[in-house]
């Protein structure tokens, strides 16, 4: 504990007891040992005090996150019903038009550079 050794300790209790006397050296290592016990007791309290606070505005922020979730799906559901109700179709389900190699262009969509081929 800071540093001190056996010795140490030795050498500060014997001072103690010589400048406070043997009456008063019991009073004030139990008013010592009060006082930390009191210092202690502090700051768990403050350490407590500090995590239910920040639980409870995980809490708050993890709710207000939910909440705006829900207002979003609620106004994109509400968007695909309107969407509905007037007749348009909502932009992911429409169908793309794909051209299959079937179809034959036709001569307005040919190339006008080619000339087209006569059998002679």
């Amino acid at each position: 504990m800071f540093g001190i050794g056996m010795p140490e300790m030795l050498l500060i209790a014997a001072l103690a007891l010589i400048v406070l006397g043997p009456k008063k050296l019991p009073d004030l290592a139990r008013s010592l040992g009060k006082g930390f016990a009191e210092f202690k007791r502090a700051t768990n309290e403050l350490k407590s005090t500090i995590d239910l606070e920040i639980k409870a505005e995980d809490e708050r922020h993890d709710k207000e996150l939910r909440d705006q979730k829900e207002q979003k799906l609620s106004e994109n559901g509400d968007e695909a019903l309107s969407q509905l109700k007037k007749g348009d179709t909502p932009a992911e389900e429409t169908e793309p038009v794909v051209e299959t190699a079937s179809q034959k262009p036709t001569e307005e969509t040919a190339d006008p550079d080619t000339e087209p081929k006569h059998n002679v």
